[in-house]
């Protein structure tokens, strides 16, 4: 295990690397002077580049990309160009709303999603497998944007549950701060409900076929120890797979949750930084989401050997 361990990250390492050389380039093949925006329409050339000298963009590209490397390995992630603030510091004020509204979201997602599925994989072909998938695909094409508004009109305009939008700090009260994400995390875990839902219903069906469940309930067991200690395991792979994608995807995914719902998170940050082309903004949360996805990767396929013990290392 220390071993495979080691070698995943060992790999990691040129991933990493790629994955800067990518975002260094694409960055400046887009287009857009951050020197400009920041002196604004009408300042004169001479304003402007003294604006990108200060920057450092007019050295040459491979010196940019040398001191842009080097500084990443040191961990300095430079300070951003729109409010000189340093970049790990203003994710440090974003990383607390939106990994809050990720945990809920999965546990949300997880909660009523694989339930849901095992039920409908049961009842296969019945009014409550239609009623469970109708249920997952209206929560999969309904569009997150409305999906959010209708839950803000309805819980916290006509029936005032829940806040209508805004952060509340966990030191200024755990009740109001859980009030004040769960609008948004239900949102996005509806969806994300309706994809677990559907992936464990599919891996269910395969499993409830084999001869070892009906081995099982050959033997008297009761249905839910069926269900659940010998489908439901056996069928985990693939769920596992879509829910730690998933809650890696959320972490920097949950743009238009923030946007409706006005969370101060990663996304929102991401989003402001690209309008205004600020580069390490836009670089070190790329770096941050990439090495995110990579450990939830290595997580998720050491599971497995959890789930079944066939797999070894």
């Amino acid at each position: 295990m220390q071993a495979y361990i080691l070698r995943r990250l060992l790999a990691a390492i040129p991933v990493i690397f790629v994955v800067l050389l990518f975002t260094f380039f694409l960055l400046r093949l887009t287009p857009g002077d951050p020197a400009r925006i920041m002196a604004g329409p009408l300042a004169p050339e001479e304003q402007i580049e003294a604006v990108r000298d200060s920057l450092g963009l007019n050295r040459p590209i491979i010196i940019q990309l040398g001191i842009f490397v080097r500084d990443v390995f040191r961990g300095d992630f430079g300070e951003s160009i729109a409010s000189k603030y340093p970049v790990t510091q203003l994710l440090e004020a974003r990383i607390l709303p939106s990994v809050s509204l990720t945990i809920l979201t999965e546990l949300i997602a997880v909660g009523l999603g694989v339930p849901l599925g095992v039920l409908a994989a049961w009842k296969s072909n019945s009014w409550i497998d239609r009623s469970a998938m109708l249920i997952s695909t209206l929560g999969y094409s309904m569009p997150l944007f409305f999906l959010g508004f209708l839950l803000i009109l309805s819980l916290a305009v006509w029936q005032p549950l829940f806040p209508v939008a805004g952060f509340v700090h966990p030191s200024d009260g755990v009740g109001d701060y859980l009030r004040s994400i769960f609008l948004p995390s239900l949102a996005t875990g509806l969806v994300l409900m309706a994809l677990i839902s559907r992936m464990t219903r599919a891996s269910m069906l395969e499993v409830l076929g084999e001869d070892y469940v009906r081995t099982a309930r050959a033997k008297g067991l009761r249905e839910t120890s069926v269900l659940l200690r010998h489908a439901l395991r056996n069928a985990a792979l693939p769920i596992m797979t879509v829910i730690g994608l998933g809650f890696a995807g959320l972490l920097a995914g949950v743009v238009v949750t923030e946007v409706v719902f006005a969370i101060p998170g990663i996304g929102r940050l991401t989003v402001t930084a690209m309008l205004q082309r600020d580069y390490p903004v836009i670089q070190t949360t790329i770096i941050l989401v990439s090495g995110i996805y990579l450990l939830v990767n290595l997580l998720v396929d050491l599971s497995y050997a959890f789930f079944d013990p066939r797999i070894r290392y």
